[in-house]
Formats: structure tokens, C-alpha cells, sequence
């Protein structure tokens, strides 16, 4: 089975005929292949083989077809036999970045931020039940009563979650979510996402090892932001990535890759993000990134930055600067470690440094929102200092989100601190005189 990019779906219609030629083609063939013959064939060779006998027996039993009917019953079959099915051209489209499948009737993909219905569908339950048990037995996993959901990442990179009856009351809904390649700072400019002299101090800020939170909702492009920062960090250094599923794409020589395991059939065996991230500590690391903190491995991640880690990276689930650091303390806090949120504020306060705010808009397009640096002290209430904002333009009547990004003055302490580090400061920005500056603002915590 592959997942890999091919060529541009073609929708077909709905529930026709056409589902049951497939279904009887597909016991024809079965019964004519050797599985023993098919098994030693590479998974192109198969497919080659596949289509070359189906051919033949439609050839010679019939129905009577055009061409382009009969290349199109020929390539459904062996999608059903060898593949997917129904989700083998959605897979095979590089523009489609989720496929959302919500029972055997209603199969949704998103497409450059924006999500829509296909006219596809399933021929039965029991058919999307088959294709559901294909897909996760690729990853050694099942799915039924006893264990109802599962999320995975297959071998070719994509993210799977699937949830059956009794817990989903719309049927088996089944999650596939492609993640992107890695785009480099200079593609994001080009993307809209940022600007060159937000790119220029963003690079500033990793080679002068400051410690970055990217922040967003979902699907706001957090990881891709993180991915492309992490391009920034020297090739000499020891980068240590952890991640609930591995879709970091560093480039540099010296990466050591860390994924979490979820709980076997029986319970047993669970890998967390917090025993990566205490262990990772005692790997020798020059740079932590872990893809998202949620839970109580954040406190771990803010010592391992506050105590001689810098220059780590992550990201954490929020719709604002200031929501990031209430999260970062709330997360914080569901450590067994019991620690009172004053003592939190210190953490965060001696451990973050940059806040980076992503924000995905409504016509899907991704931009930095807001970069703050972090400029309160020990137990002090948390005040940010924004540096760089995206100021949004009333909407057009293409409904396309346009804007301008403004850049503020760095405060004098973090300008001496790029100093230092050898780091100039972008000209855009400039030098407050004050130490924290004037566009400094509390964050209720």
C-alpha cells in the first residue's frame, strides 16, 4: 500500500452501478491471481499485475465498456483490492492535506485551508470498516469494540485517527491528515506568512539561543513554523526532537528523533512525552525541541530551559501570547510535582524568552501574528513586550486577508543580549531606551 503523491483525484459520482461491477470484478480477480506469485512482486509490480489479468477477464466476460469506463473500473478494482479504495486517488493528490471521512456517506478533504465535500462514498459500512482495518494493521494495531480508537502514524509519514461505534454515533470516522514538506523562513515570506525582517529577527534570536514557544490553534501551522526555525540552529550542534508523532523534518547531521508509544491491547508499554523529555536531559542535548507540550512534561521543559538548555524550541496550543503563558503555567501545573502557580510564574518567567503567535485565517491562509518577548522577572506578574504585529485590512470582496506586518523597538536588555551574541539587531526594529520599553503589557496570571 502506498500513501505517496501521484497524480490529481478525480471525483466519480456517487452510489451507481458501477459499486457493484467493482465488487463483482473483484471476486473474479481474486479468484484467478496466485497470492503465493503476488506476495514476492514489489507493491508497483503488483499493481502492474493486477490491472494486466482484470484486463483480461473484462476482456473476455465482459460488460461491453468505452475506454475511459473501462481504465476507470479497471483502476477501482485494484484500488479496492490492493489499496484503499475510494481513498487511493485522495492519497494520491499532493493538494489535499486531511481526508475526513465521517461514516461510509459523507468523506470531506481540505484543500489549501479550506474544507469541502467530495461526492464519494463508501458502498457499505463493512467496506469502510475493511479499509479502516487495512490502513491500521500497517501499524501493528486494531480496531474494534474493545479498543475503539487509535491513532497512529502509517510508515509513509501520515497521521491516522479512528474512532468506531459505540463511541461515534455517525458510524466509523476515520482521520488522515498529510503533513506538509518542510518549507524554509524564505518560502514562508513568499507564502505571506511573515516578512524579511521578521525572518531576520527570528534567525537573530536561535543563534543567540533564546528560548522560543510557537503558539497557535490548530491547524495554524505551528509545526511548520518549528520545523522551519529549527533550520536556523547551527549543523554542529546535538538537536534532540520529541514528538507524539514524528513530523519534524530537520536537515541538520547531528538530530536524534524521539517519538512517544501509546498504551498496547493491554494497557501496557506507554511511552509519554515526559519520559522522553527526562531522558532526552540525560542525552547530552546542545538544543531540545519537543513538537507540543501538553500536559505535565511542560515543567519538565521549562526547567531543562531555564537550566542550561537554551536555545530550545516547542510549541503549546493557544489563540494569543498572553493565553500561551496561562496555558504554559495550566499545563505546568498536572505535574504529579506539586508546585504552586507563584513558583510556576518563576519557571516560565527564567525559562521562555520568545513568543511567536500564529494564526490561520479565515480564507486559510497562516501568518505570525505577533512576535512578544517575555520581560518579567522572578514571581512578577507576566508582562510581554510586542516587537512585531500583522495589522489586518478590511476584507475584500474576494474575501482574501490582507494586511501589513508593523515592527516595534526591541527592549535595551534583549538588544544587549543579541549584542553579545554577536547578533545584530534588524533596522526595522531598533532600540527602546527604557529596559523593558513602552509596549509592554500585562498578561493576567
Amino acid at each position: 500500500m502506498s500513501l505517496r503523491s501521484r497524480v490529481t483525484v478525480r471525483e466519480e459520482p456517487g452510489p451507481s452501478r458501477d459499486d457493484g461491477l467493482v465488487a463483482v470484478y473483484r471476486a473474479k480477480l481474486l479468484e484467478e491471481i496466485d497470492l503465493a506469485e503476488m506476495s514476492s512482486l514489489a507493491a508497483a509490480d503488483r499493481r502492474i499485475r493486477l490491472e494486466r489479468v482484470l484486463g483480461h477477464i473484462i476482456s473476455r466476460e465482459g460488460p461491453v465498456l468505452s475506454s475511459s469506463e473501462r481504465s476507470q473500473l479497471v483502476r477501482r478494482v485494484v484500488d479496492e483490492a490492493l489499496g484503499l479504495g475510494v481513498l487511493e486517488p485522495l492519497l494520491a493528490d499532493a493538494s489535499i492535506t486531511e481526508i475526513m471521512v465521517n461514516g461510509p456517506d459523507a468523506i470531506f478533504v481540505e484543500r489549501a485551508g479550506r474544507v469541502e465535500q467530495l461526492p464519494l462514498r463508501f458502498a457499505s459500512q463493512e467496506q469502510l470498516m475493511q479499509t479502516i482495518e487495512r490502513i491500521v494493521s500497517t501499524v501493528n494495531r486494531r480496531v474494534d469494540e474493545s479498543n475503539p480508537m487509535v491513532d497512529a502514524r502509517l510508515p509513509t509519514g501520515e497521521r491516522v485517527n479512528v474512532i468506531i461505534p459505540p463511541l461515534s454515533l455517525t458510524g466509523a470516522t476515520l482521520t488522515i491528515r498529510r503533513f506538509p514538506r518542510a518549507y524554509t523562513l524564505p518560502e514562508l515570506i513568499g507564502l505571506g506568512s511573515l516578512d524579511e525582517q521578521m525572518l531576520m529577527l527570528l534567525s537573530a534570536f536561535v543563534r543567540a539561543r533564546f528560548n522560543v514557544i510557537v503558539s497557535g490553534g490548530t491547524g495554524s501551522g505551528k509545526t511548520t513554523l518549528l520545523n522551519a526555525l529549527s533550520g536556523l540552529i547551527p549543523p554542529h550542534e546535538r538537536i534532540i526532537t520529541i514528538e507524539d508523532s514524528a513530523e519534524l523534518q530537520l536537515q541538520q547531521d547531528h538530530v536524534i528523533r524521539l517519538e512517544s508509544r501509546p498504551p498496547n491491547v493491554e494497557g501496557k508499554g506507554q511511552i509519554t512525552i515526559r519520559d522522553l523529555v527526562r531522558n532526552s536531559l540525560r542525552m547530552r542535548p546542545d538544543r531540545i525541541i519537543v513538537g507540543e507540550v501538553r500536559g505535565g512534561e511542560t515543567l519538565d521543559m521549562l526547567q531543562a530551559m531555564s537550566t542550561g538548555h537554551d536555545g530550545s524550541l516547542a510549541t503549546v496550543h493557544a489563540n494569543a501570547a498572553e493565553d500561551a503563558l496561562m496555558r504554559l503555567q495550566t499545563l505546568g501545573s498536572m505535574s504529579e510535582v506539586q508546585i504552586p502557580f507563584e513558583a510556576l510564574k518563576d519557571q516560565i518567567n527564567s525559562a521562555v524568552d520568545v513568543l511567536v503567535q500564529l494564526t490561520r485565517h479565515a480564507d486559510g491562509s497562516r501568518k505570525v501574528t505577533e512576535i512578544a518577548l517575555l520581560v518579567s522577572h522572578g514571581r512578577e506578574q507576566f508582562r510581554i513586550s510586542t516587537v512585531s504585529r500583522f495589522v489586518p485590512h478590511p476584507l475584500g470582496h474576494d474575501h482574501r486577508v490582507r494586511g501589513t506586518f508593523e515592527h516595534l523597538p526591541l527592549p535595551r536588555r534583549v538588544a544587549e543580549r543579541l549584542y553579545v551574541a554577536n547578533e545584530p539587531v534588524p533596522p526595522a526594529f531598533g532600540v527602546l531606551d527604557g529596559i523593558d520599553g513602552r509596549n509592554t503589557r500585562e498578561a493576567i496570571g
